[in-house]
């Protein structure tokens, strides 16, 4: 479904809304975000799932279309996402702070740092800025990205493994500072 505020009767029944709702998606997608997808090389529940992530990994609209690029790079390279609100997902764990290595041994298809591509279906409905932001994802060269140690919601991005590796520091220790350990 398309996320929206849908004015429903409480005499609709369950056929109807259906209907209704499968015509709310077409006309989402239309022949322009259609062919959006196309280029972006997923199809429109790809997209869906992929909004999933990215709205769940920030809260800043001006960082979603940077953080799909980043996943979209990491697809298009056949890298693990390695995301870790998919890993939140699989264990059920919702109000965990920090992902550790023992979480990411989890057995669940929902574990992007075990398997490789898009989890099978969406970590929650995604909002329609999150899709747009995957139609419309900032083109650069990132494949890493840690959040800031400011706790400001938003990320440092990296093009390397080391530079990666020091933001990550920067965090851990951010984290360890506020006594954060799960």
């Amino acid at each position: 479904f398309i996320p929206n505020t849908y004015q429903v009767y409480w005499t609709t029944g369950p056929d109807e809304l259906f209907k209704r709702m499968k015509k709310e998606y077409n006309k989402f997608w239309n022949k322009e975000r259609l062919a959006k997808a196309k280029e972006v090389g997923l199809t429109p529940e790809e997209v869906s799932v992929l909004a999933s992530i990215v709205g769940e990994e920030t809260n800043n609209d001006d960082e979603k279309p940077i953080v799909a690029g980043l996943y979209l790079n990491r697809l298009k390279r056949k890298i693990l996402l390695q995301a870790d609100p998919t890993v939140k997902f699989g264990l059920r764990d919702f109000k965990l702070r920090r992902i550790t290595k023992r979480h990411l041994s989890i057995k669940s298809p929902y574990n992007t740092y075990k398997h490789l591509g898009l989890p099978p279906g969406p970590i929650r409905n995604p909002s329609i800025k999150d899709i747009e932001s995957v139609l419309n994802y900032t083109k650069h060269n990132y494949i890493y990205m840690c959040a800031k140690e400011d706790f400001s919601g938003t990320h440092n991005f990296a093009t390397s493994l080391a530079a990666h590796n020091a933001n990550a520091r920067k965090y851990q220790q951010a984290l360890n500072k506020k006594r954060i350990f799960n």
